[in-house]
């Protein structure tokens, strides 16, 4: 972690200067496991604080640990109840279907480069790109992420970088190029860099 961060301080003035205002790099990760991917799930286009209270509330409705055989368990409108949408509902029971047929394994993932996990997780309904660039950062501890449809990352790389607007997924990795290989580590610093929490 300290030849990333002393890395984005040499190559990007901009990076230098948020990395001097936020402080030593403190990413909590999550095993790679089911349990994460329908963490990020949840945490879909919502702020992490809510999403993080729903996630908890849906913990407890699988009995403390949120496993493929535990959501099996869990009905509609119990998982409503928790906070979850009908469609991210159906979104993590279909991930629970995909792991205890065998079609997802996450025992084979971490051998995997990120562009195949990329494919194969987004072939499950429900999970895009996004979802699986917060799994190849925060749990299978991937350095060189860039999340290019974050909106948070998008937002502060239009504040920090002093754009009109935010950018778009070419210009994103046009202003990524000197993070590499550490955009992970970047687009942490840009989460802390805004105002509001950026856990996930």
């Amino acid at each position: 972690m300290k030849k990333a961060v002393a890395h984005l301080r040499a190559s990007d003035p901009v990076m230098d200067r948020i990395i001097e205002r936020v402080g030593p790099c403190r990413i909590g990760y999550h095993a790679p496991d089911f349990r994460a991917l329908a963490r990020s799930i949840v945490f879909q286009q919502l702020n992490g604080t809510a999403a993080a209270s729903i996630f908890e509330r849906f913990e407890q409705a699988c009995g403390g640990s949120v496993t493929p055989e535990a959501v099996a368990k869990l009905r509609m409108p119990k998982l409503k109840a928790v906070g979850l949408s009908e469609r991210k509902a159906e979104y993590i029971r279909d991930l629970a279907s995909h792991v205890r047929r065998g079609a997802v394994d996450f025992g084979s993932l971490p051998s995997l480069p990120d562009d195949e996990i990329v494919e194969r997780l987004t072939a499950v309904r429900g999970i895009g790109e996004w979802t699986v660039h917060m799994f190849l950062i925060f749990a299978l501890r991937r350095p060189d992420v860039l999340p290019v449809g974050d909106y948070g990352v998008r937002a502060a790389v239009r504040n920090q970088y002093g754009l009109a607007e935010l950018p778009k997924p070419s210009e994103m990795r046009r202003i990524a190029e000197p993070w590499r290989p550490y955009a992970s580590y970047a687009s942490w610093y840009l989460w802390r860099s805004l105002e509001g929490p950026a856990e996930l």
